[in-house]
């Protein structure tokens, strides 16, 4: 049975390739990016198949997506915490987006139960939106 800390590395690992990384969460898991709600964006995803769809439209949204650097901070077995960066581009504009991520994952049964990621809005909005930081003006 994986730990939190093998299902983190997993997903942060294959996050470009949905059809691994969905293997790794539990049929009602609940995958968060909290922040997003700050820019209007979707920001929860409840079950695999929701997931699923959401990893699957990743690289539309950014190319070059990787983790790198990873730190991971707290790790049991139902739970690890890490740090980790990424280097991509946006692309809807082309521009830059250079960004780290906190993420908790808790674990169930082997699989992921729960993954929150915390990430800074302001360089999300800078890279994607075509006013960039002018958008957290408004």
């Amino acid at each position: 049975m994986k730990t939190a800390k093998q299902l983190l590395l997993g997903y942060l690992e294959n996050v470009n390739n949905p059809d691994i990384a969905i293997e790794l969460f539990a049929d009602d898991a609940v995958f968060e990016l909290p922040y997003l709600a700050s820019l209007g964006l979707p920001w929860q995803w409840k079950g695999r198949e929701v997931i699923y769809n959401f990893l699957k439209n990743l690289p539309k949204t950014f190319g070059n997506f990787h983790f790198q650097n990873i730190r991971i901070h707290i790790d049991t077995p139902e739970q690890a915490f890490g740090e980790y960066d990424v280097d991509a581009i946006a692309n809807s504009t082309g521009r830059p987006y250079p960004q780290t991520y906190m993420g908790r994952v808790v674990a169930e049964n082997g699989k992921i139960k729960l993954i929150r990621e915390a990430l800074d809005m302001a360089l999300v909005a800078k890279a994607m939106f075509p006013d960039g930081l002018e958008h957290l003006a408004k």
